[in-house]
């Protein structure tokens, strides 16, 4: 099993930047990638940018390429995701996620809600 717990969520005004970080325990070895997905109510949870633990690369969805940047901190287990030119559209709970070279995205963290105001 892998526990995920997100943190740095928060209000920020249109342009601004946050950092969200999620950090992982447990079995953490099994970890081929994490993720960060995004849902706002009645919709449905969107994906935002995936890092592969061990090379580092990352992929992004078109919304937020060139704004967000995902990072790695191998010692600590982490995941970071730096968002900037926040917009209105960007608010919603933002979920952190895991899975392994087998597997769909098994592991998920509480969600930490991200509002960006106008």
């Amino acid at each position: 099993q892998v526990q995920l717990v997100e943190s740095g969520g928060g209000l920020v005004q249109a342009g601004g930047s946050l950092r969200l970080s999620c950090a992982a325990s447990g079995r953490t070895s099994s970890v081929f990638a994490m993720a960060w997905f995004r849902q706002t109510p009645g919709k449905d949870r969107e994906f935002v940018g995936v890092i592969n633990w061990s090379g580092g690369n990352t992929y992004y969805a078109d919304s937020v390429k060139g704004r967000f940047t995902l990072s790695r901190d191998i010692a600590r287990n982490t995941i970071y995701l730096q968002m900037s030119s926040l917009k209105p559209e960007d608010t919603a709970v933002y979920y952190c996620a895991a899975r392994t070279k087998d597997s769909d995205y098994d592991y998920w963290g509480q969600g930490t809600q991200v509002t960006v105001s106008s």
